[in-house]
């Protein structure tokens, strides 16, 4: 006989399941550590495989995550020794691909697509290629776009990083964005451009567009998760914390150790009702550091 624990059993459907599991995603929320072996026991999951809803070999694949409490969130905050921030409408006021759709005439078919992926109702790739396909972005209207629309910090964010790298605090870039519109951004925030983790666009020799890279973790659901694992594993990193505004980097935590929900250019309702610890200024981040 196993130890009661207090566990809370949270069950939704979704129209929009990642693609290699079950319609029933199964979210468990625990107070108290439970054991992986000691998953199957309990009598919910033997119910489950008994109705054949989720195939039992399934079930590990299935996000299991350990909610952090707000404070306890602030207490990584105080002793991150990495922080991976979102791109658009969290470093930057707006989304750099919609600015960009703007810009070649098409702006209100891309950003109906941005907001179906950052909402979580499509899966990432599927909203990143249409809207690619509708932009398409040639090398010399990429060229133009950043000529004339330098990067609109979201106010406080200079500040923090600087304050960041003073404590000697890695910071990365983690976008679903694309790296050749990002290197102004790090740039202008004094970071090395190897910190930009992002997609790549691919030109024809003739400067056309010509897709993207797809073997970027970025470019798929789930990319964010697989960078922020990758760094914790080759840099050993104990206390990362992953900051955005969107569905795709809550979905980092875990593994990132803590996930800071920012709305201050757009609040994303299931960001917010879901983070431990959702913020609006860049200034509640400088001061919580300084405490």
């Amino acid at each position: 006989m196993f130890p009661r624990t207090n566990v809370t059993f949270v069950f939704m459907i979704t129209d929009n399941p990642p693609e290699d599991y079950s319609l029933l995603l199964l979210r468990l929320f625990q107070t108290n550590e439970i054991p992986p072996r000691r998953l199957f026991h309990l009598p919910i999951i033997k119910m489950l495989s008994r109705t054949n809803i989720i195939p039992l070999r399934r079930l590990f694949h299935l996000p299991i995550i350990k909610m952090l409490s707000q404070d306890q969130c602030k207490k990584v905050w105080r002793n991150a020794d990495a922080v991976c921030f979102d791109v658009d409408s969290t470093v930057l006021k707006d989304e750099a691909l919609d600015e960009l759709a703007k810009f070649c005439g098409v702006g209100e078919l891309v950003i109906e697509w941005t907001n179906k992926a950052m909402g979580g109702n499509v899966s990432f790739r599927e909203a990143l290629n249409e809207r690619l396909k509708i932009v398409q972005p040639t090398r010399q209207k990429v060229a133009d776009f950043l000529s004339q629309h330098p990067p609109q910090f979201t106010p406080g964010i200079k500040e923090l990083v600087s304050s960041l790298s003073k404590r000697g605090i890695p910071v990365y870039l983690v976008s679903g964005g694309f790296q050749s519109i990002l290197v102004p951004v790090a740039e202008q925030l004094g970071l090395p451009v190897e910190n930009i983790i992002a997609n790549r666009i691919k030109f024809y020799y003739n400067g056309d567009y010509a897709g993207f890279d797809e073997n970027q973790p970025t470019s798929s659901s789930g990319g964010k998760k697989v960078v922020v694992e990758t760094l914790k594993n080759k840099h050993g990193y104990k206390n990362l914390v992953m900051i955005g505004d969107g569905a795709t980097d809550m979905e980092a935590c875990p593994p990132a150790d803590g996930f800071i929900g920012f709305g201050g250019n757009i609040i994303r309702e299931k960001v917010k009702q879901n983070a431990p610890w959702f913020v609006t200024d860049m200034q509640e981040l400088i001061n919580e550091m300084k405490e």
